[in-house]
């Protein structure tokens, strides 16, 4: 297999792979419960919470795997519009593994014998850690998807590596999910809501098949990867 096959397969691998942070929500429910710092909500509350940091530290190192395998094959379109991809794919796996410290920390505190703090200072410390969470995963894990979709989708529009469908939805998406966003941000709508997941959809559309279609088919080789000068 051609080494650009080989790359872009293992950037199809690790783009499916990011979706295995799905079930985090579910699994983080238990630290929302009012009091969870002092001993609050359910039992298997806290070994939940970990297998979802767990799933969201791979989640973050798959974010950077795909930037640094696709900016090879994306760079001739357009160099800087390829390192900014890398960036922002690389500030969004930075803003999860912010958020995962939130909730290890939140863990840690749990413990009033162990911290020495008093009912109502570790009752303000979580709901701390657990609004900061929502922040970061707000910034990072919504608003970074939309960026990068405009990013990579541009690369891979202009280059036809993959059928020209896929980056259209990730086109098309971004501008609709990051309104949901901003929306979000100034309190107009919720963080889970039918909105802003109908607004989440053609992203992880997006995503999803560009993951599909890399692991199965690789990249076209009549996009005439060898010998093209890269742009600025």
């Amino acid at each position: 297999m051609p080494p650009t096959q080989r790359t872009a397969r293992i950037a199809g691998l690790l783009y499916l792979l990011t979706f295995v942070s799905i079930p985090t929500l579910s699994l983080y429910r238990g630290l929302k419960t009012p009091g969870y710092a002092v001993g609050a909500g359910p039992a298997d509350a806290s070994s939940s919470a970990l297998l979802a940091a767990f799933l969201e530290i791979v989640v973050a190192l798959a974010c950077i795997g795909t930037a640094v395998a696709l900016y090879p094959l994306v760079r001739r379109q357009s160099t800087s519009l390829a390192l900014g991809f890398v960036g922002a794919r690389t500030l969004e796996a930075a803003m999860i593994f912010s958020g995962v410290a939130s909730i290890l920390t939140l863990i840690s505190v749990r413990d009033p014998a162990a911290s020495g703090a008093t009912a109502a200072a570790l009752t303000v410390q979580g709901e701390a850690l657990v609004g900061y969470y929502g922040f970061a995963f707000l910034l990072g894990q919504s608003l970074m998807p939309g960026i990068n979709a405009l990013l990579l989708g541009t690369l891979l529009y202009r280059s036809r590596l993959v059928p020209r469908v896929l980056p259209l939805i990730g086109l098309i998406g971004a501008p609709i999910h990051l309104t949901a966003v901003l929306l979000t941000v100034f309190g107009v709508i919720t963080a889970i809501s039918p909105i802003t997941l109908l607004a989440a959809l053609p992203i992880a559309l997006w995503e999803f098949s560009l993951g599909v279609y890399l692991l199965t088919r690789g990249v076209r080789q009549s996009a005439g990867l060898e010998g093209q000068p890269a742009a600025p």
